[in-house]
């Protein structure tokens, strides 16, 4: 296994875990590693410091935090990364999706007007999910409005 540190075409830095530099190249060649912040799947190498243990000592590398998938407005990419995840991962996936739509309003592209009404008290404490740009999610992390952005991966196939 190799971490790499790696970079967005819109300057965001993340580190995700490869089997080896050949499996690195493969899938951001075909554009299947996406930015874990914005899904840009315009992604690179970016500078890293080595790690190096000390003589005769075992160095135990940290465990990766998990990659978020590509955001909902970029379904073929996501659509695209869920064909070549573990079943495992595809499986909790869709149980996540599952869940959020039995449980919350779905309020397609108005999600960031209504979160906003949601935390400023104009309208009802309640779950919703829905679509927003990046610029829109920026927005809404600046004004201290909590939400999170999810794979929203196809079902089926």
């Amino acid at each position: 296994m190799i971490l790499y540190r790696l970079r967005c075409s819109k300057g965001h830095e993340f580190e995700s875990w490869f089997k080896d530099s050949k499996s690195y190249e493969r899938q951001e060649k075909k554009s299947l590693i996406g930015c874990a912040v914005c899904g840009d799947a315009k992604v690179a190498r970016a500078i890293m410091s080595p790690r190096i243990g000390k003589g005769g000592e075992k160095v135990e590398a940290e465990a990766p935090a998990p990659t978020p998938a590509p955001p909902s407005t970029e379904q073929q990419k996501v659509a695209a990364l869920a064909r070549h995840m573990p079943k495992e991962l595809r499986e909790a996936l869709l149980k996540v999706r599952a869940e959020v739509e039995k449980s919350c309003e779905h309020v397609g592209d108005r999600f960031a007007d209504e979160a906003r009404k949601i935390h400023y008290g104009e309208s009802d404490k309640r779950g919703i999910y829905g679509e927003t740009t990046d610029e829109e999610a920026t927005a809404l992390a600046e004004e201290g409005i909590e939400f999170g952005r999810l794979p929203w991966i196809p079902r089926g196939n």
